[in-house]
């Protein structure tokens, strides 16, 4: 973010980045998931936290199709699964050193995780919602951020708009779902910085009415 002010005007934009129907009752997942180990999640939870600031500090990668806060989270999951081998790595602008998280090493079901996400009705596509993503594919976890790990997601509720936020640790990620050409609509704030924000609807508390939780990646442990 530029300014405060930039940043202010960008997050009351967020309220039309990603409209769907309202969120209403959202549901928990059956138990009978494919899941990570949780040393595979750890890896897991590095990578996509290596993919988003990546895509954050140098701009979306051409291969990030369907820009918006769906679509960041979509693609970084997407990315994180994939095997990133010396391939990979360059056409991600990411240097081969020993700072990269381990391989996740997925067995075969495991795999099947990459580009398929549950949609509402039962169907299962490439493709999915800010709502579907929360509602079919993750779990909640409370309104209080400090359960938040890497990875985890933040989920706003507008009543007629819906925002996902990437919780990466010392900062949240995001994208306002708006590209000019001037601006790829990627953006990285603190959270403390997002807790005393002017606009109250953004800030992720319980007192807020607009902030739905935290959220986990279904096959997260």
């Amino acid at each position: 973010m530029s300014t405060r002010r930039d940043g202010l005007q960008l997050l009351v934009a967020l309220a039309g980045a990603c409209v769907f129907a309202p969120a209403g009752a959202l549901t928990r997942l059956p138990d009978k998931q494919i899941r990570l180990s949780s040393a595979q999640g750890r890896a897991f939870r590095a990578w996509m936290v290596r993919i988003v600031r990546v895509q954050v500090e140098r701009g979306p990668s051409p291969r990030w199709q369907h820009r918006d806060c769906a679509g960041l989270v979509r693609f970084a999951v997407t990315e994180a699964l994939t095997a990133h081998d010396a391939r990979w790595l360059r056409a991600n602008g990411i240097a081969t050193n020993r700072f990269l998280p381990p391989e996740l090493g997925l067995s075969p079901e495991q795999a099947r995780l990459r580009n398929r996400w549950l949609q509402t009705g039962g169907t299962v596509g490439h493709f999915v919602t800010a709502l579907a993503l929360v509602q079919h594919n993750s779990r909640p976890l409370g309104r209080d951020v400090n359960i938040a790990q890497p990875g985890d997601l933040l989920f706003y509720d507008h009543g007629d708009a819906q925002h996902l936020m990437v919780w990466m640790g010392a900062h949240i990620a995001y994208h306002t779902g708006t590209v000019t050409p001037d601006d790829n609509g990627l953006r990285s704030v603190g959270i403390r910085q997002l807790m005393n924000w002017k606009d109250t609807r953004w800030h992720p508390s319980a007192d807020n009415p607009n902030f739905a939780g935290v959220y986990r990646l279904a096959f997260l442990a």
